[in-house]
């Protein structure tokens, strides 16, 4: 059922015909103890509840709380309960999650779903992410690598940022002597690791020749606030800088 279900958020509202569910804000940033909003309208849905779902990068989709209109409470997945977790609506097709004193273990990507009789199919909004972090945060430990040799062989070749972090969103930027770079990355979804923090692997393509002419390259990922960097060029690759700030 599971895998039905990541398979159905994958396909989102790729169903012809059926309503459309729109979610906003696509993004939610808060620090540690604030409320979290979140809004999900149903289209032309108005006889049918909305279902909330919580997933982390990597993970398989939780079962937050179903709420119709009609009801007066929601009901509620195993692990979510009232007042940390509540829903309202505005209108019939109109609905909110609100999380109510957000911690760092509340940064996912949330989606909303309802029954649309008309197609006979379910349909999920194109998810909030929900980002939290605190003044506490530690920032990401940074783990550079240069091109292997046997890419040095050739015209081309990669660099490997690794990211471990507490959280499971975070911005990777690339810069080549100083300037950034917009082409040529490759970033990952963040992989929850048995430690309980998150990996995320970054790659960035570059010519053989700028490596061979010392050319520096940074490594920059950002979490709220909290920054780390690490640069690497071809004399100094066993000897990375690197340097964390808030």
């Amino acid at each position: 059922m599971l895998g039905t279900l990541c398979t159905l958020i994958t396909a989102l509202t790729c169903v012809s015909g059926a309503t459309v569910v729109t979610q906003k804000p696509p993004v939610v940033t808060l620090r540690r103890g604030e409320t979290a909003s979140m809004d999900c309208n149903l289209g032309t849905v108005t006889n049918s509840g909305v279902r909330w779902y919580k997933q982390i990068p990597g993970g398989v989709p939780q079962f937050v709380l179903y709420f119709i209109h009609s009801s007066r409470s929601p009901n509620y997945g195993s692990g979510f309960s009232s007042p940390k977790f509540t829903s309202t609506h505005q209108s019939q097709s109109d609905y909110r999650l609100i999380i109510n004193n957000v911690e760092e273990g509340d940064s996912a990507v949330y989606y909303c779903k309802t029954w649309d009789s008309s197609v006979n199919e379910y349909v999920f909004g194109q998810g909030t992410k929900l980002i939290v972090t605190s003044s506490s945060l530690p920032p990401p430990v940074l783990t550079l690598f240069p091109p292997s040799s046997a890419e040095l062989q050739s015209n081309k070749a990669s660099l490997v940022c690794l990211s471990s972090q507490s959280v499971p969103f975070a911005d990777v930027s690339w810069f080549a002597g100083g300037s950034p770079v917009s082409g040529g990355i490759s970033t990952s979804t963040a992989v929850q690791q048995p430690d309980q923090t998150f990996q995320i692997s970054s790659f960035l393509a570059i010519q053989t020749s700028d490596w061979n002419m010392e050319k520096v390259y940074t490594c920059k990922v950002s979490l709220g606030s909290q920054t780390a960097e690490k640069n690497i060029n071809k004399s100094d690759c066993g000897s990375e800088n690197s340097r964390g700030a808030e």
